[in-house]
């Protein structure tokens, strides 16, 4: 069988016929002899959005290709195309025979070989030879996803660079004339490659016509000029100055025999590479040399640190950080990628692997600059200069860097001045640390690597690094830690979890898995769910996952410290601005500007999605705080004041946003009120615009926030802070009715309970048990409800509340109608009305006379019901409560169209019908409540079906 990837994608004898097998095939090509993981398979042939079947989809597809595979011959056994977790595996036995990318990269190096020792004519026939395998732009004729496209970048830019070597080998053959023409194609083809022109320029020089070679460097500048506001670089501008003055180091002269193989210096032997893309004696840039070896006029850096092995994932930033190094699509390459992103998220990793995938393109070399001391300060702009040029002239810098500013200055500026360099700066700390550090010539590119982006630097690229996908942590996981982790599958995906899917700690908890092999991945899951001791486990050999993430927090102002240990008291996973001003004393745009200097620093994380803005921690990120900010003993008042600021800023939104939702519901926010009301009032008018945090909708506002309210509930009540627990968990009881949020409507008033009868408070007592007394209502615990109802009138008479002793009959009376004893109910609601009559409480009005209108309802009294419906209504748009004005006029439509009572969809519903006081049982469906229905037939066999609220 024959493969083909360099130009249309084909198999020999057969190539699939649909598009997604074909780009199926070229995706496990450009891997082959590499499991690739399904997942990115399903990325590659379908992006973001790949279908619901894209799995099933896939192995059909796979199992396509493996039937075609199977029509060539029996090589290996159990096919070419096998599986092999977490993905498949593509084995073509003898590649250089059977597949024309392994061959061409053969032909490239030894033709780079013979071009080091000097013999041009093999030179060119290999370099010619891997160019004839070429059939088209690499990868063509299927669609692109990001590894496709990223490998077809890199196939059609090594294409170029090997035609480039075969043009300096026949420039130096002397085949002038026959490149002339060859070579206009490709300067017209390629008008801003600034290499293809310079050989141009040569070819015509040598030919007599140096004129033509001045016109094309002309129009090159123009282009270049017009397009890109750029100059050519030095090499060209270099060129352009020797024809002008005709300099004899020009001509072409004869070619120095080859240099046999045994006789070449170690410097060539070592690297085969190296001199790629360097010119020659007759290249545009060198005289011809007159020994046989050519000795470097510049040291050339040390090598880069090997790449790390074990490399997972990663795909997308890869081909990213590609095509802006590379360049492409109209798009010139950037001269800095500056990658960022929180400690421990493998930033490093990823920038030296991009460096060794683009080492072709920087032939005088790549070097690693650390842009700390020993001790991990950051280096001055000044250190940083000197690391650099000790870095650039390698063992012969020592004492001869210079000390004096302008002359480092202009000492490294001439170190890297024409050549083609490949920097990677890593622990960046500020972008005035790394611009004197900045290549000037047009070739060189520069990798920044840090924790934060340095966003004020011109033209740079950025390439923001996150925890990795779960997929992918799992299969780090199990490459560095082999079969324990692939055994239980469980226990991976909760380490996984439980190290936040952030590369060093996966790479440290298998690196433990490793160092005991009498430990099991279950075991290693259960000390790792321990949050207190979890960073210690992290921690083996010189990996150490807290001494990684503390070096930001050192390295942050006090305030910001504070900060970053206060903020783990916000009591939901994602928190907004006025969450983080109450917990630090400060103002909601101040404590803004404060969270955004911790998401630069990569302490913080800005949620996405969020309108405001909102924030929260890596989870690894919040143990570390949790664990400084309980070793700070001196802080514990502080804590408590803070807990005590965010309780108040919650219970003062929570109550603005309730009067909008349940306008009238909360009457005793007076009452309440423990010594709380003054602080709240100040707190509020000085730092709380609450129109503008709760917004238009405040019921969004509660579902945004409910998590943090409850919690806001625990805290208050672990601090001892009794008043906030009863007020925060009733002025929340809003919400909680309208969403059926029961589990946490219980939770917060078994609290609350518990608070008001420590601290004696009776007013609190009849509120909470008078909200428990609704929850049983609505859960149909009608015994429950009854108990809490006649104890909270008790406690309302005992302290003269006529409202709230009211709204307890109402509640009693609306278990009366439910149990059909509408006698009883109807003398219940009518006192109730009567004392809100009198306490001018609106909302008692409209719940006590809408009891009244069913009452009536159930008795078939259907003209006084509507009357009173229509006083409710009345009652209610006074009140602006829109969901009972909605309620009352839809059920008042009803009744005026002689229609029984139904649900809102129209679904149809038993019939109104009962007897005087209940005695004659009849079937029923009746909306109570905004939402709340009452559907059964006789007294105990009722039951309440909660429909959805109206949309506030």
């Amino acid at each position: 069988m024959r493969f083909r990837v360099l130009g249309p994608v084909s198999l020999s004898p057969r190539t699939p016929s649909a598009a997604k097998p074909r780009a199926l095939l070229a995706t496990l090509l450009v891997q082959a002899g590499e499991v690739v993981p399904a997942h990115s398979l399903i990325d590659e042939l379908w992006g973001n959005e790949p279908p619901r079947t894209a799995t099933t989809t896939l192995q059909v597809y796979v199992s396509q290709l493996r039937k075609i595979l199977a029509e060539g011959p029996a090589t290996t056994t159990g096919g070419l195309l096998v599986t092999r977790p977490p993905g498949y595996l593509l084995q073509i036995p003898d590649q250089e025979q059977d597949f024309d990318l392994p061959l061409f990269e053969r032909l490239r190096t030894d033709g780079r070989t013979a071009y080091q020792r000097n013999d041009f004519t093999g030179a060119s026939r290999l370099l010619g030879d891997a160019l004839a395998l070429w059939g088209g732009p690499a990868l063509s004729g299927i669609p692109h996803g990001v590894r496709l496209e990223s490998a077809a970048i890199r196939l059609d830019e090594l294409r170029l660079e090997v035609l480039e070597q075969r043009i300096v080998a026949d420039l130096r053959l002397g085949h002038h004339q026959e490149l002339a023409g060859e070579l206009l194609a490709l300067a017209n083809e390629h008008p801003l490659r600034e290499t293809l022109h310079a050989h141009l320029m040569v070819a015509l020089y040598r030919t007599g016509r140096g004129s033509d070679a001045l016109r094309v460097y002309g129009r090159l500048r123009r282009s270049l000029v017009e397009e890109l506001g750029v100059e050519p670089g030095p090499t060209l501008a270099r060129l352009h100055e020797r024809v002008l003055r005709r300099d004899p180091s020009l001509d072409w002269r004869a070619p120095v025999p080859p240099i046999p193989v045994d006789a070449r210096p170690p410097a060539m032997r070592s690297d085969p590479g190296a001199a790629s893309s360097t010119p020659g004696p007759t290249a545009p840039t060198l005289p011809a040399p007159t020994l046989p070896i050519p000795t470097p006029p510049v040291p050339t850096p040390p090598a880069l640190p090997a790449a790390a092995p074990g490399f997972v994932g990663r795909h997308e930033e890869l081909a990213q950080g590609e095509r802006a190094l590379r360049g492409g699509a109209g798009h010139p390459p950037v001269r800095v990628l500056a990658i960022s992103g929180r400690a421990g998220v493998g930033k490093s990793v990823l920038a030296l692997r991009l460096a060794h995938r683009l080492a072709g393109r920087f032939p005088d070399g790549q070097l690693l600059v650390c842009l700390r001391g020993p001790q991990g300060r950051p280096l001055t702009p000044l250190q940083a200069q000197a690391a650099l040029l000790r870095g650039l002239l390698g063992d012969t810098a020592g004492p001869a860097v210079p000390t004096d500013p302008v002359e480092l200055t202009d000492r490294l500026r001439r170190a890297l001045n024409g050549r083609k360099l490949l920097l990677v700066l890593d622990d960046v700390a500020s972008e005035e640390q790394v611009r004197p550090l900045l290549p000037p010539a047009e070739g060189s590119a520069v990798i920044l690597i840090g924790r934060r982006t340095a966003a004020a630097l011109d033209g740079a690229e950025h390439l923001v690094l996150d925890a990795v996908r779960p997929d992918d942590a799992l299969e780090l996981l199990r490459t560095a830690a082999g079969e324990r982790i692939t055994d239980d599958p469980a226990a991976a995906a909760e380490i996984a979890r439980l190290c936040g899917y952030l590369p060093l700690a996966l790479r440290v908890a298998a690196a433990a898995l490793t160092a005991r092999p009498h430990t099991t991945a279950a075991e290693l899951a259960e000390r790792l769910r321990d949050e207190r001791t979890r960073l210690g486990v992290l921690r083996e050999g010189d990996l150490d996952l807290r001494t990684s993430l503390l070096t930001g927090y050192q390295e942050a102002a006090p305030a910001n410290q504070r900060a970053f240990r206060l903020l783990t008291l916000a009591p939901a996973p994602d928190f907004a601005a006025w969450t983080a001003g109450a917990l630090l004393g400060v103002a909601p745009g101040a404590a803004h500007e404060v969270a955004e200097e911790l998401v630069r620093a990569q302490l913080l994380e800005a949620r996405p999605g969020g309108r405001p803005a909102r924030y929260g921690f890596h989870s690894l990120l919040r143990v570390l705080a949790v664990e400084l900010r309980d070793a700070d003993a001196g802080g514990r008042e502080q804590r408590r004041q803070a807990v005590e600021r965010l309780c108040h800023a919650y219970l003062d939104l929570a109550r603005y946003a309730d009067g909008r939702l349940a306008p009238g519901r909360n009457w005793s926010a007076h009452a309440l009120s423990g010594g709380s009301a003054a602080l709240d009032e100040t707190y509020r008018a000085t730092l709380l615009d609450r129109a503008a945090i709760v917004g238009s909708s405040p019921l969004g506002w509660f579902r945004d926030e409910a998590t943090g309210l409850v919690e806001s509930v625990r805290q208050a009540h672990a601090a001892g802070l009794w008043h906030l627990v009863w007020e925060l968990a009733d002025s929340a009881t809003g919400y909680f009715h309208v969403c059926a949020a029961w589990d946490d409507w219980e939770e917060t008033h078994r609290l609350a309970l518990d608070a008001a009868l420590r601290a004696g408070n009776t007013s609190a007592e009849a509120v909470v048990r008078y909200g428990l007394g609704d929850l049983a209502w609505q859960r149909q615990e009608g015994r429950r409800a009854l108990e809490h109802f006649t104890a909270a009138q008790r406690c309302f008479d005992r302290v003269g509340d006529r409202t709230g002793a009211a709204r307890c009959r109402i509640g009693m009376a609306d278990i009366l109608l439910g149990q059909g004893r509408l006698g009883a109910a109807a003398r219940r609601y009518g006192r109730a009305l009567d004392q809100c009559l009198a306490a001018q409480d609106l909302w008692g009005k409209v719940a006590a006379l809408n009891g009244l209108a069913l009452v009536n309802l159930r008795k078939g009294r259907r003209d006084t019901a509507t009357g009173q419906l229509a006083q409710c209504r009345r009652w209610a748009e006074r009140l602006g409560d829109r969901r009972w004005a909605e309620y009352t006029r839809r059920t008042a439509a009803r009744l005026a169209q002689d229609m029984p009572v139904a649900h809102e969809s129209g679904a149809p519903a038993p019939a109104v019908s009962g007897g005087a006081d209940g005695d004659v049982p009849g079937q029923y469906a009746v909306e109570v409540r905004p939402g709340m229905w009452l559907i059964g037939a006789a007294a105990g066999r009722t039951r309440r079906a909660p429909v959805p609220a109206l949309s506030l």
